[in-house]
């Protein structure tokens, strides 16, 4: 399962208004936090390293670790537990 940044806008709102930016890392933390709780993960951290935005949680008893670009919230790289990087 590929989690998603869910961005909602009211019928009303002008599209070509630009998407908020955060003042704080905290704030992200939060928004990121609320997406991937509302699709099952459980978060256990969110940190903000070299340009991106790491994340471990837990989705259906297993260990997920994400990486999210920090300026898009895109994901990047989605690692589950077992999987090996040398492959």
């Amino acid at each position: 399962m590929t989690p998603l940044i869910r961005v909602l806008r009211e019928d009303w709102a002008d599209p070509d208004i630009a998407l908020p930016t955060y003042e704080t890392a905290g704030a992200a933390g939060a928004d990121i936090r609320a997406n991937l709780e509302s699709q099952g993960y459980i978060v256990q951290e969110i940190e903000f390293e070299d340009g991106a935005i790491e994340v471990e949680a837990l989705l259906d008893g297993r260990e997920v670790e994400l990486e999210l670009a920090r300026d898009t919230g895109a994901v990047i790289e989605i690692e589950t537990e077992g999987e090996d990087d040398d492959d």
